[in-house]
């Protein structure tokens, strides 16, 4: 299979049960069922991993509005864009694959951050993948699109 090299990982999250909010890590161990340790693993598992691009960051802060990282609620915030890239689409970060399985929908709480945010985000909060291949996803892995 093809990869094409797109980019590459700046940050990670996860949030426990415990946790109100994202705790940074270094890497992260994913399998079918999410990302262990988080509280979303073995749930929704096309739902279990949000990944965010710096670009989504950008839209909100060139209106002037302040957003520290994982205010979005991403597991995964990369360099790279993928949003235009269909459900179904493979990605190799670290050792993991994961695919794209859905656009992310806006969630009322960002209205907390400044109520424009939902509308700037509206189709640029982030995507939804899940693993299709076990691994570990560091900060500062190369992300590179399959096919």
């Amino acid at each position: 299979m093809e990869a094409t090299k797109a980019g590459k990982v700046i940050a990670l999250y996860i949030t426990t049960t415990e946790s109100k909010k994202s705790i940074p890590k270094d890497e992260l161990q994913v399998d079918e069922k999410g990302i262990l340790l988080d509280k979303h693993y073995d749930k929704d598992i096309a739902r279990s991993i949000l990944v965010t691009s710096l670009d989504s960051y950008a839209l909100v802060e060139d209106q002037g509005i302040e957003i520290p990282r994982s205010a979005l609620g991403e597991n995964l915030l990369i360099d790279y864009n993928p949003y235009a890239l269909p459900a179904g689409t493979q990605m190799q970060i670290g050792s993991a694959v994961v695919e794209i399985s859905q656009d992310c929908t806006m969630c009322k709480h960002l209205s907390s951050i400044d109520k424009r945010v939902p509308k700037l985000l509206k189709n640029d909060r982030g995507i939804f993948v899940k693993v299709v291949k076990p691994g570990l996803i560091k900060k500062d892995d190369e992300i590179s699109v399959l096919g």
